[in-house]
């Protein structure tokens, strides 16, 4: 097993850097080093290891790279990709409308910038006795081994894997259905939208008659499927400006199947009932009360006997946490999430936290857990800096209290509803139209401070506006 330990603390004034594999690295003393707010003699830096670069994960480590820096403490960021893309924006990558070239962020240069170390690796146990993480073998597409199994040492851990797509089970939806978590199933999807429609396109120009279209089927009628659907449209009516020149949206026929009895239940039914209405002018086919059974090759089989074709069908139904989180000793949740207390702390261990979709924490006084929604991670993220911090000094750590913003959904540059500020009114703040959209792309800004900082965060949204005015509407590559 290879470790990565500290480097001497001279050599943590260089930048940092990736440690070379196979090395294994003494620690020496240093009495003025802290570690859990005391100072002892002999200690080793503080090793701060947060597991997951998304949202919640890459704020903290910012955070704290830019808090404590390199002299006492050393942070690490462990992540098996090399790069993080707001996951609220994947739909739009799938559909073409965003180049994530553009948007997503780089886990090396995000490092160097704000003093905390990468490691590229996915997590495969916890060894809690001796406070040390062990990280799988890295393989490139042709399973070429690139870095070798090791571990890391820990003092605070946190983990912010985030969630994967629920499939409840249903037969078939892994081997036929495409999911939404990642960049690389987004660029998947996207691919296979633009050979179905350049299919589309030949099959009307060898045949103006012929009835030729490109069927999609989204399962799951909450936040990514209902922008999704609304996406899909956006994207084919620009198609016809991109070399497919007979092709645009009614050559695409999109159904939006939801097991409950209505779309967005997070929303308030009025706003649920007018981003319905939207859909359907789009051209979107919206089934409510229809749940999916099986998925076969290009069919949807529904509990009523129906059969739903489908060139291409997406499995957004819902979230849970990763199934190898319940095999690291932890406590968690029939749907794979780590419970947590008010701190945020793991229920088994004070020195591991959990924060976003992969944590599961349940308010005083409330029944159901608290949504895996990105404002939940960033509030969390929020916490967990706050009561590392606090450890650092021997203080008391704080409770997590999550305030429900409330829930934007996009329809692309058709229309965005929501309601704001969630529970602090009781969900009645209903906003739509313009104002809607304008709060939805602050979300996105918010982010972008939240991981580069004030100064870099406002320069970004600069080259945001201009990158929208000069480059390609569709990533079509």
């Amino acid at each position: 097993m290879v470790t990565h330990d500290m480097v001497d603390s001279a050599a943590r004034q260089a930048p940092p850097r990736d440690t070379a594999e196979g090395e294994d690295f003494a620690v020496p003393a240093r009495a003025s080093q802290r570690r859990g707010g005391t100072v002892n003699a002999g200690s080793r830096k503080t090793q701060i290891v947060v597991v997951g670069g998304g949202a919640g994960g890459l704020e903290l480590v910012r955070r704290l790279g830019s808090k404590f820096g390199r002299k006492h403490h050393d942070i690490i960021l462990v992540d098996q990709n090399l790069t993080h893309i707001w996951k609220p924006l994947l739909h739009e990558v799938a559909a073409g409308s965003l180049d994530a070239n553009l948007d997503e962020v780089g886990y090396r240069g995000h490092c160097y910038r704000w003093g905390y170390r990468f490691f590229q690796g996915s997590l495969e146990g916890i060894d809690r006795e001796n406070k040390r993480i062990h990280l799988a073998p890295v393989h490139d597409e042709d399973g070429s081994e690139l870095i070798a199994g090791h571990s890391i040492r820990y003092d605070i851990l946190a983990i912010a894997v985030g969630s994967i797509s629920n499939d409840f089970g249903v037969p078939g939806v892994k081997e036929h259905c495409i999911y939404l978590d990642s960049r690389e199933q987004a660029d998947r999807f996207r691919t296979k939208l633009l050979n179905h429609c350049l299919r589309v396109s030949r099959a009307m120009m060898a045949n103006p008659d012929a009835d030729e279209r490109v069927k999609i089927a989204i399962v799951g009628a909450g936040a990514t499927g209902v922008e999704l659907a609304a996406e899909l449209y956006n994207a084919a009516a620009a198609l016809r400006h991109y070399g497919l020149e007979v092709f645009d949206e009614s050559r695409l026929d999109v159904t939006l199947l939801e097991a409950g009895p209505r779309i967005l239940p997070a929303l308030p039914e009025r706003l649920s009932k007018a981003a319905r209405h939207e859909l359907e002018r789009l051209g979107v086919e919206v089934r409510e009360n229809t749940q999916v059974v099986e998925a076969r090759p290009r069919v949807l089989e529904t509990k009523d006997g129906t059969a739903i074709e489908a060139d291409l069908m997406v499995w957004a139904a819902g979230v849970k946490g990763a199934p190898f989180l319940s095999e690291l000793g932890l406590e968690t949740t029939p749907r794979h999430q780590i419970l947590v207390r008010d701190t945020l702390q793991t229920m088994t261990d004070d020195s591991i936290f959990a924060l976003g979709d992969c944590a599961s924490f349940t308010p005083e006084g409330s029944t159901v857990p608290i949504p895996p929604r990105a404002q939940a991670a960033h509030q969390m993220a929020n916490t967990v800096f706050d009561n590392i911090v606090r450890m650092q000094k021997g203080k008391p750590l704080k409770k997590f209290v999550y305030q429900d913003k409330g829930s934007l959904i996009s329809l692309s540059r058709f229309s965005t509803v929501g309601s704001l500020m969630g529970n602090l009114v009781g969900g009645s703040l209903a906003v739509e139209g313009r104002l809607a959209r304008l709060i939805y792309t602050s979300l996105y800004r918010l982010h972008l401070l939240g991981i580069h900082g004030w100064l870099k965060g406002t320069f970004l949204m600069l080259i945001g506006r201009v990158n929208r005015i000069v480059r390609p509407k569709l990533k079509l590559h």
